[in-house]
């Protein structure tokens, strides 16, 4: 598992890293600056470590047989063939949207359908729903879709050409 963390300033030297090595990260997560009541809890955490490392309070919550556990049981989960078509569409639509230089793979395709199979495990289900792979499509394109330049100018987002290709694409029922 690779996580990495990018931050939009002080950015010299540092150069973006190619699509097709962007396209194996499975999220994007954008996170903005905490709430003032969350950076208060924040400090005073800091504070009462008293110079103790924050990894020393970390508790493992799982074991390795728990993960491969958890990771079949998701991999498990029912995917009806209107649910698969609804994925491909949407993915598909991101490859000639007029907005977008560069579209989703079939890698963005599966990394939706593994996704929204874990939202629908941690939701109790073993079936997914529309609802699944629609929560899974910001994290999962925001990254690997690309806005032309003159929208980028225009101030548009990945999350507003998401939306539209939302809008545009039936949900099956």
């Amino acid at each position: 598992m690779v996580l990495a963390t990018q931050n939009p300033i002080e950015q010299e030297g540092t150069y973006a890293l190619p699509e097709a090595q962007l396209d194996r990260f499975i999220f994007k997560i954008k996170v903005d600056y905490p709430s003032l009541e969350d950076e208060i809890k924040i400090i005073a955490s800091h504070h009462e470590r008293k110079g103790e490392k924050p990894q020393s309070r970390i508790n493992p919550i799982l074991d390795v047989a728990s993960l491969e556990d958890y990771k079949s049981k998701t991999q498990s989960v029912l995917v009806e063939e209107k649910i698969i078509k609804y994925i491909a569409e949407v993915v598909s639509k991101t490859r000639n949207h007029p907005h977008l230089y560069l579209g989703g793979s079939p890698r963005a395709s599966i990394a939706i359908l593994n996704t929204a199979k874990a939202f629908a495990a941690i939701n109790g289900r073993d079936f997914v729903i529309p609802e699944d792979v629609k929560k899974s499509l910001n994290p999962v394109l925001n990254h690997r879709i690309i806005l032309t330049p003159e929208r980028e100018m225009e101030g548009m987002t990945t999350e507003n050409v998401i939306e539209m290709i939302v809008q545009s694409v039936e949900v099956p029922r």
